[in-house]
């Protein structure tokens, strides 16, 4: 007999998707609204008075007055936020910045306001009761459920608090779902983070868990760490645990390896957050894609990455995109970023209602000899490889050899194997020949004998996790990139990790 509170989750469930239906049948509209509420309640601001926000009164004006800008260029106001001054972005002060550590700015301060905080709670929990609408399965609710983060433990810079996006959203648990949520508040707070994970097992080793979430990559640690304590399948040691949520970075070259450690298939919903802002989430099962979030406080325009560094790329709405483009996407949001490049790119899966995937990062791809591989078109060429193969890989990244000892210039496969494959020579062929048929430019340089097929070189296990940790990026959000256009990483790997 199902409990009172899977019953209630499922007419709740019901409620918040007809309320989701009513925007996503109405995209351009719920955009054009939410863009006019931001014009007006930012005018008053110093950005606002800046760049003549009083004269803005369609996305044309926008453009006019707001050049696209990224954290840098943006650095300027940020810094007078973060001194403490007000109505410099946004009106008044923002509630927290969540801290990131940037690759050129060092350490980040993204605001996040009294506005925008809901944007964060709603959409992670919407996804949840999404799935709870569809699938009928609400008895994830009545068990135990964990998400892998950052500590909630925050600091104070002039009257703002301050810390990792997951440690602040921590502090907005429903209280319906506290008594269900680990790991404990203590163990969330430790920092170091194998001692965190280690801890956690302990603590969840004879609990019902029902939902597991996190970054993938990090979340993999947790199960290994479970199964060599208890020599059990994950899904063994938890038999009511049928539903996990990951964001970051694409699951599918996981998800053979997550089948293993658990030992059968569980459900999973996709979420696409950052610190600026929670921009989609997987509203089906069986659809490809994540629901964009058009009613959150943010407006969307989108640059085709292949005119992005032109000089006056053009900013497209939601009304000119189209299905499989590679687009940089730009945000305007109630916590006063504006026309902000995140860095990020995505291509739509669907118009009817607005989809999208993350393809990869406008500054993570390789294009050394005028190839502009992307992090999905590596991704999808290891996955095509993978599928006639019992091989399955733990992590991988990918860089340019552009100065080999000898013969043509090439792209490296760091791979971490958890089964290797028999003859690597002949996977690193087929991943090859899946990357040529995706990409006509690397098809082009490799027929034109100005590059030679990709070469792999092994990485022993834990080899990424060890490079993580040299760096100091072990756990938390913080996820290895995919595909690098310099050496840096590589050259890290080579020289500190043994590799086979």
């Amino acid at each position: 007999m199902p409990s009172i509170k899977a019953f209630v989750a499922k007419l709740y469930a019901a409620r918040i998707y007809n309320k989701i239906n009513r925007w996503a049948s109405n995209p351009i509209s719920t955009q054009e609204r939410v863009f006019q509420s931001l014009i007006s309640d930012a005018s008053s601001t110093q950005f606002g008075k800046d760049h003549n926000f009083k004269d803005i009164t369609t996305h044309e004006d926008f453009v006019k007055h707001v050049p696209v800008r990224d954290y840098e260029a943006l650095k300027p106001y940020v810094e007078k936020v973060v001194r403490g001054e007000e109505d410099v972005l946004w009106k008044g002060k923002p509630l927290y910045f969540a801290k990131t550590s940037g690759t050129t700015s060092g350490a980040k301060y993204i605001p996040i306001t009294k506005e925008s905080m809901p944007g964060h709670i709603e959409a992670a929990k919407n996804a949840i009761l999404l799935y709870i609408h569809q699938t009928g399965n609400s008895k994830i609710v009545t068990g135990k459920m964990i998400f892998l983060q950052g500590s909630p433990v925050l600091e104070t810079k002039n009257g703002i608090q301050l810390g990792r996006l997951s440690g602040i959203v921590a502090h907005y648990v429903p209280k319906y779902l506290q008594k269900n949520r680990l790991p404990s508040w203590e163990t969330n707070c430790i920092e170091d983070w194998e001692t965190k994970v280690n801890t956690i097992v302990q603590e969840t080793l004879s609990k019902d868990m029902s939902v597991i979430a996190g970054i993938p990559s990090w979340v993999q640690m947790y199960f290994e760490k479970l199964v060599e304590e208890k020599g059990q399948k994950v899904g063994e040691i938890f038999k009511n645990f049928n539903l996990f949520i990951f964001g970051g970075v694409n699951y599918e070259p996981y998800r053979s390896k997550f089948e293993s450690l658990i030992g059968r298939k569980v459900d999973s919903v996709e979420l696409y957050p950052a610190s600026e802002g929670f921009f989609a989430f997987q509203d089906q099962q069986n659809e490809a894609g994540m629901l964009l979030q058009l009613d959150s406080g943010m407006f969307y325009e989108f640059i085709e990455a292949d005119t992005f560094f032109d000089a006056s790329p053009l900013r497209l709405t939601l009304k000119d995109v189209k299905i499989g483009v590679n687009y940089v996407i730009i945000i305007s949001t109630n916590a006063g970023l504006w026309a902000y490049n995140i860095g990020d790119t995505i291509q739509f899966t669907s118009l009817t209602p607005f989809r999208v995937i993350v393809s990869g990062r406008i500054k993570h791809f390789i294009s050394a000899f005028g190839e502009h591989v992307i992090a999905k078109e590596v991704e999808q060429a290891l996955l095509s490889a993978l599928k006639t193969t019992e091989v399955s890989v733990s992590e991988f990244t990918v860089a340019p050899q552009t100065t080999p000892n000898e013969g043509l210039p090439y792209h490296e496969w760091f791979i971490e194997f958890d089964n290797p494959p028999s003859n690597v020579n002949v996977f690193a062929t087929q991943i090859d020949t899946a990357l040529q048929l995706q990409n006509s430019y690397y098809l082009d340089l490799i027929q034109g004998k100005v590059l030679q097929p990709l070469k792999i070189t092994q990485v022993q296990k834990g080899g990424f996790q060890n490079y993580m940790k040299t760096i100091g990026k072990l756990g938390g959000q913080n996820k290895t990139p995919r595909l690098s256009n310099d050496r840096k990483i590589a050259d890290v790997l080579t020289k500190n990790i043994q590799t086979n």
